[in-house]
């Protein structure tokens, strides 16, 4: 019997670079178990253009990728969710709507790629450190045997995830 898949979240401020590579990487490693999202608090709207140099370059998906707010996921009609994830310190500080279903929430913070300035190769190589980073935490998530674990250990396998480097 198919499980429906769970939907899961990636918020950040701007929903230009993180939160976009997040969704695309879990949509891509989730093999159809995930529908993720991504979502900020204050969009820049736009992706940012590395990022989708970067998400290219590993041959995944990026038609349709938008930046877009948060709000559009406490609305009526939004998909419900099982997961929110925050990727920036920013958005774990700021106030996030309520959520139906009181989804599962971890903060799983890392460094904004999209604020380095500098040469083009820093910014790649910042861009390229957040992919690797949000990639190595999503391939633990889509291991974890959900349908085994009860909330509460769910809930610390995802802050352990978080404090994965």
């Amino acid at each position: 019997m198919e499980q429906t898949p769970f939907n899961v979240l990636f918020l950040c401020t701007g929903n230009s670079a993180r939160s976009i590579m997040a969704e695309t990487i879990l949509n891509a490693l989730g093999k159809g178990r995930f529908n993720a999202y991504s979502a900020g608090s204050h969009p820049t709207g736009r992706v940012n253009p590395l990022a989708i140099e970067l998400l290219q370059a590993n041959r995944l998906p990026t038609d349709g990728l938008r930046s877009k707010n948060w709000d559009e996921f406490a609305e009526a009609g939004a998909p419900f969710l099982h997961f929110v994830f925050t990727v920036c310190d920013q958005a774990a500080a700021e106030m996030c709507p309520i959520w139906p279903g009181q989804p599962m929430t971890a903060h799983w913070g890392v460094p904004d790629p999209a604020a380095v300035e500098g040469s083009d190769e820093a910014k790649r190589k910042a861009m390229f450190a957040a992919y690797n980073a949000l990639n190595r935490r999503i391939s633990i998530f889509v291991s974890l045997p959900l349908a085994k674990l009860d909330r509460l250990a769910l809930q610390d396998k995802l802050n352990e995830i978080g404090r994965t480097q």
